[in-house]
């Protein structure tokens, strides 16, 4: 909402408060100014002109040589290129010195060799959109009316003195879509009152029933509908102050009859709309929804088709008007109209809003109705448009209207007390402080016993409940005066809980790996949904998805990630590393909301290391991505909780994944996703994982200990054990450290062996076991000793044999 600041005086005093004050002083109360712009910011030296002569240039076809009185002792000479300058005109000159919009400055010059002393402007010259100028102004020079006297500042004139305040609105203050809405605002802000305009009228003896009738079958659709009529109109331009109101409101002028309409819609928030009553082709009103295929020709050209969700205004035959949204071109004002139909009614804003979306119409008057209109205001704005037409175009008003009333608008009444004001804002606000934010804001209000019984007009239509009034008490004793204060309860500082800080330490970690944060969307598609599921559920649907790609919520993190991976690598990002920490979503049953469960899981693809100088590059494999999470067990304290389990799982690769047990029950996997997957995602070789992070985190870690730093030294044995093929490393380094005793501090697999040396179904597995005692240096035969159960666990439980 575009709200000029000179305009707004009219309804309320703002003297002693400029229009930067007062806008700080609406932002603090709830409503943000977006900004305040000054119409005639660095502007100066343009005045308005006579043009005395006009001649042909000598030099050039399309230029005019121009003498112009203005004000000063003589005239000057000024070459005007516009089309439409011509003798006897009142026009806006920037004079030698002027300076207009862009900092461009007026100077002495020669065109063709003739001199020129200023420029005859333009209004888009002078700083107006495009948009807002009349058509018959849009090319050419701006041209003022006969009485506009030579020398005075154009720019006042023009109204471009003026400051406008550009009012961020949202959807519930639909009051402050007017002037008058926002002058009861502001007044509610400076203690001041509202001064409303006088419709005062004369009317013909003639009765304005006796001319049209109106019969509404939509009742619920259209409620209340006033019909006036005005004869006698002339149609012409606007006066200046009228235009240049509604161009400083964004609004095009056209003439009065139609710019009344327009500005009344600005100052009471009503939309009008005038018929020519000569055109309308009988003497009857009806409304009514569209019959099916039914076709209207609105003013803007366009033949609409409708259907029986439309609402019309009908002649009793033919479709004049989509209700709230356009006027018929059937029925539109024209230069030679001399009576008026004026229409001032209540729609139903769904309504309108229906037939503004089929049609892709959005007007003033329908962005209004669909955020709702006064309905109180609906006579009034009918009034004051009738005495503007009677004032401005030379009207005789018809006595009374023809009106249909179904409507019944009551003020809404609220009670709240004291005791629950200052409770819910934490205050301590006096009830005559309450008493006086509710008067100001004009409602009415009685108080019993500390509680207020408040009557809401009808303008207000976003204040029904306790809260409401609350909210308005707050904004206006102002959100700066409510105290600080540190909670009741507050014995001890505020800190993360234990799971908040391990979510924390894991997220630092991984980055500190080398890993990026990547956030993805929790809605995918059906087949991607199930893909990579630590927990098998069935698919939690959207009632009302807006795509079939996002129609369920996700039951793993990985599928996103492999899409990120794969927009980096078409784009010559041939690294990343990517982790996740976010939801997935299990189902508990039709109808049930879906249970959250925190995942964290991780892609990672390319050179995990280069170095170029060196020509030493390290391709991801499976033992770095297993090697971060190793490292993050261990930060978490979890590493003896944690072990590996060779697995299969869909879209992984068989041979090179695992299942992580958390104290041996599942709690996670790591592996390389299947070639035929990477193929048909034009991935290169890429592992992935994920965990469940609340189990994980959930789960108590091990205390830190500490160990001293040994004085004695350890003894180490190397051995390879030839086993069959299908023996697990693990088990078997597994059974090693169980069998190796207290003495037996690590043991570590390091070499693999497979070839003609050895039988077809056996291999060959290389261990290094470090025996070492803290308190004493070790002798041979304590070591052979126990160097030696370990030889015998892994014969008799994998038949393994000592590789000479």
């Amino acid at each position: 909402m575009f709200v000029s600041y000179k305009w707004l005086q009219d309804y309320v005093d703002l003297s002693g408060i400029p229009a930067e004050e007062l806008a700080e002083k609406i932002t603090r109360s709830g409503i943000e100014v977006e900004g305040v712009e000054v119409l005639n910011e660095g502007m100066s030296g343009v005045v308005v002109g006579h043009v005395l002569e006009k001649e042909q240039h000598p030099n050039a076809d399309k230029l005019n040589k121009c003498l112009v009185d203005t004000g000063g002792e003589n005239p000057v000479q000024i070459i005007c290129g516009a089309a439409n300058v011509d003798k006897g005109q009142k026009v806006a000159v920037a004079t030698v010195g002027a300076v207009l919009p862009g900092n461009f400055k007026i100077k002495k010059a020669k065109l063709r060799g003739e001199e020129s002393n200023g420029m005859i402007c333009s209004l888009q010259e002078l700083g107006f959109e495009s948009k807002t100028v009349a058509k018959e102004y849009a090319e050419g020079i701006f041209v003022f009316p006969n009485n506009a006297e030579p020398g005075k500042d154009a720019l006042a004139e023009l109204g471009r003195d003026d400051q406008i305040l550009e009012l961020g609105l949202t959807p519930n203050r639909s009051d402050c879509l007017s002037m008058l809405g926002v002058a009861h605002e502001v007044a509610a802000i400076l203690g001041r009152s509202v001064t409303y305009p006088d419709l005062t009228h004369d009317e013909g003896s003639e009765k304005a029933s006796e001319s049209i009738s109106v019969a509404v079958e939509a009742k619920e659709e259209n409620p209340l509908y006033v019909a006036k009529v005005v004869r006698n109109v002339k149609v012409a331009p606007s006066p200046l102050w009228l235009q240049t109101r509604l161009m400083a409101a964004g609004i095009r002028p056209h003439n009065n009859v139609v710019d009344i309409t327009n500005y009344v819609l600005i100052e009471y928030g009503q939309p009008l709309h005038a018929f020519d009553y000569d055109r309308l082709g009988s003497k009857e009103i009806l409304v009514r929804m569209a019959k099916d295929g039914e076709e209207i020709v609105t003013l803007d050209g366009q033949k609409r088709t409708l259907t029986p969700e439309h609402l019309v205004i009908t002649n009793g035959t033919e479709p004049v008007a989509l209700a709230g949204v356009m006027g018929g071109e059937n029925s539109e004002v024209h230069s030679d109209t001399t009576t008026v139909l004026l229409e001032s009614a209540y729609f139903n804003g769904q309504t309108v809003r229906k037939s503004s979306k089929d049609h892709g119409l959005r007007s003033e008057a329908s962005a209004r109705f669909e955020k709702g209109v006064d309905p109180n205001r609906v006579r009034a704005a009918a009034e004051r448009a009738a005495q503007l037409m009677a004032e401005l175009a030379g009207g005789e008003v018809l006595s009374g209207s023809a009106e249909v009333n179904y409507l019944e608008a009551e003020p809404a009444v609220v009670t709240v007390h004291i005791e629950k004001i200052n409770r819910v804002l934490g205050m301590n606000i006096s009830g005559n402080e309450m008493q006086s934010i509710f008067t100001r804001l004009g409602f009415e209000v009685q108080e019993d016993n500390g509680a207020f019984t408040v009557t809401v007009p009808t303008r207000r239509g976003d204040i029904t409940i306790e809260e409401d009034l609350i909210e308005e008490v707050a904004r206006l004793y102002g959100y700066d005066n409510i105290p600080s204060t540190f909670p009741v309860s507050a014995s001890a500082p505020g800190k993360l809980t234990d799971y908040q800080q391990k979510r924390r330490m894991a997220r630092r970690f991984l980055e500190g790996a080398g890993l990026h944060q990547a956030i993805t969307y929790s809605l995918t598609s059906e087949d991607k949904a199930s893909q990579f599921a630590l927990q098998p559920s069935d698919l939690t649907r959207l009632s009302m998805p807006m795509s079939e790609e996002r129609s369920v919520l996700r039951l793993s993190l990985i599928p996103h990630l492999l899409e990120t991976l794969k927009y980096n690598l078409a784009r010559q990002n041939d690294q990343a590393a990517l982790y996740e920490m976010s939801s997935v979503f299990i189902s508990n049953g039709p109808g049930e909301q879906p249970l959250e469960k925190e995942r964290l899981s991780g892609a990672v693809t390319g050179l995990w290391h280069l170095n170029q100088w060196q020509a030493e590059k390290k391709q991801v494999d499976f033992y770095v991505v297993k090697g971060i999470l190793d490292g993050l067990f261990d930060r978490l304290g979890l590493k003896e909780h944690i072990t590996y389990q060779q697995t299969k799982r869909d879209g992984l690769h068989p041979g090179r994944t695992a299942e992580i047990l958390l104290n041996g029950v599942s709690a996670g996997f790591i592996g390389q996703v299947h070639p035929k997957l990477q193929k048909q995602m034009d991935l290169t070789e890429t592992y992935v994982f994920e965990l469940a992070l609340q189990e994980l985190l959930q789960t108590e870690a091990e205390p830190l200990t500490f160990s001293v730093i040994p004085r004695f030294p350890s003894m180490t044995r190397d051995i390879a054990l030839v086993v069959d093929k299908d023996v697990v490393a693990g088990d078997l380094q597994s059974a090693i450290s169980e069998a190796g005793g207290k003495l037996l501090k690590d043991v570590s697999i390091f070499d693999l062996y497979e070839g003609d040396k050895l039988d077809e179904n056996k291999k060959s597995l290389a261990f290094s076991l470090r025996y070492f005692d803290p308190e004493r240096t070790l002798t041979d035969e304590e070591v052979t000793k126990a160097h030696e159960k370990v030889l015998r666990t892994v014969e008799e439980k994998f038949a393994a044999v000592l590789r000479g």
